[in-house]
């Protein structure tokens, strides 16, 4: 019996470490980027704008607001082509105009909705795939409210997100179990982890005084 759980242990360990592996390196290669404040220039920046005929608008939607704005605005923006998330959007009463930026990983669209004419003009930038891998770091979180997440690749991501830290945490643990069953690595693996428990406990320590 404790040799059938080792070999499950050792293939989930193998298995789930090689599925998670593409979103663990999304996640390490977007953080350096962050840290360093620096994106690799692949290719320029690219903009474009033009404006496009959306109506008729749904009747009501100045008195819209929060996540039943973003549903009626979904058909139009789908209308007008531009997908992505759809962020904070601003109305601006005077000019009869809604603003709503709407980003993709890597673009990044401002589009301004005239209420009056039925019509969208649409400003794009494409920021390339390192801003790609950035935004998809920083996607997920807690800073975002309840109307947020509301294209449905955005929910796919955060569902993704989510399960590579609990496997990331569960390849851990397993890892030191395997470790551990192994008698021969164990002087090796005690060294390498006090090593690493020295390291970080006496960083956190400089850091706090």
């Amino acid at each position: 019996m404790k040799r059938q759980f080792y070999w499950v242990i050792r293939d989930l360990h193998l298995y789930l470490g090689l599925f998670s592996s593409p979103f663990v390196l999304v996640f390490a290669v977007s953080v350096f980027f962050l840290v360093h404040a620096w994106l690799p220039k692949l290719a320029p920046n690219a903009s474009s704008s033009r404006v496009v005929s959306v109506g008729p608008l749904p009747v009501g939607m100045q008195t819209l607001s929060g996540i039943n704005l973003i549903e009626a605005l979904k058909p139009v923006l789908a209308k007008a082509g531009v997908p992505g998330e759809i962020g904070y959007i601003r109305h601006l009463v005077k000019e009869d105009e809604l603003i709503i930026p709407v980003a993709i990983p890597g673009r990044e669209t401002t589009v301004t909705l005239s209420l009056a004419r039925d019509e969208a003009t649409i400003a794009t930038r494409e920021r390339g795939f390192a801003a790609a891998l950035v935004d998809l770091h920083k996607t997920p979180g807690p800073h975002h409210g309840e109307a947020q997440m509301n294209w449905v690749y955005m929910k796919a991501w955060r569902w993704l997100s989510d399960a590579t830290a609990y496997l990331v945490l569960f390849i851990s643990v397993s890892g030191i179990y395997l470790w551990y069953v192994l008698k021969a690595e164990r002087r090796v693996g005690f060294i390498l982890l006090g090593a690493g428990a020295l390291s970080f406990f006496g960083l956190a320590y400089a850091l706090s005084h």
